[in-house]
């Protein structure tokens, strides 16, 4: 059982430093460790791994708020989509067999990580002198430059889209809807991955509460102690991932993402 409380607690810690660095809930990480390490069923693996979610968006609140990363509006107004999707996506969470539900998260991931791959050497920044950031744009001070730089929101119908299939993908499969998200504001939407990083961070909490309330109806969160423990490691990774944030460069960020989301495609799609 203390081998087992572990690998839940290291999970969560692993989980909340991907939160900090790349804006994801961690489920593209908690999902495998927690059916392949401990034999869960993908159901029960989703359903912890969403509580996880809820623990990385939450210790979002502690960051610091002077290095103006996160980007309310853009967030709040995303939110209308992804938790559309969300609510959607819950209603079809026992729908299918579990081979299906294995394999649309293995696909996702598989298109992010070629999404990022094909933009990594890409910089969404304006020069600080821009006045017009449009309503959702905004000024931030990029730590790869150290200057401060503006940038402004591409596409809004497309980031609403995204929003809205990352809500669904999050109850179907147990990511927080970031890993989805952040990689569209970012490659498509001229949002500077910092930025989307944040903001997806604050959007995955609420977009996986229609996910928790699914697992917890269909019976896929009886171990409230792992999910616990999951959720407790999540806050302590986060921290983490803020302190050295700063000391990654962007590209070697999304390449980092890429290749962690290809080794899950991978599994998922082709070793199950």
């Amino acid at each position: 059982m203390q081998s087992v409380d572990a690998i839940a607690l290291t999970g969560g810690v692993v989980a909340g430093f991907l939160g900090a660095l790349l804006g994801i809930g961690g489920g593209v990480f908690l999902v495998p460790l927690l059916q392949g390490f401990l034999g869960l069923t993908f159901g029960e693996a989703r359903g912890i791994s969403l509580v996880g979610v809820l623990g990385t968006s939450a210790s979002a609140a502690l960051g610091d708020p002077r290095k103006r990363l996160l980007n309310p509006r853009l967030a709040i107004f995303l939110l209308l989509f992804s938790v559309t999707g969300a609510s959607i996506g819950a209603m079809y969470t026992t729908a299918f067999d579990e081979r299906v539900y294995e394999l649309l998260f293995g696909g996702s991931m598989a298109v992010v990580a070629l999404l990022m791959l094909a933009r990594r050497n890409v910089r969404n920044v304006l020069p600080p002198e821009t006045r017009d950031v449009g309503v959702l744009g905004g000024r931030i001070h990029d730590d790869d430059s150290g200057m401060d730089v503006a940038y402004r929101v591409r596409r809004l119908p497309v980031a609403t889209g995204v929003s809205f299939l990352a809500g669904a993908l999050a109850s179907l499969v147990g990511i927080g809807g970031g890993v989805v998200i952040v990689p569209a504001l970012n490659t498509l939407c001229g949002v500077p991955i910092r930025v989307a990083a944040a903001t997806g961070v604050l959007m995955i909490g609420v977009t996986a509460i229609p996910g928790v309330a699914a697992a917890w109806h269909d019976g896929y969160l009886g171990d409230f102690h792992l999910a616990a423990l999951t959720s407790l490691g999540a806050l302590a990774g986060f921290q983490v991932g803020l302190y050295v944030s700063p000391r990654f460069q962007v590209k070697w960020l999304k390449v980092g993402m890429a290749c962690l989301l290809t080794a899950v495609s991978i599994q998922y799609l082709f070793l199950r």
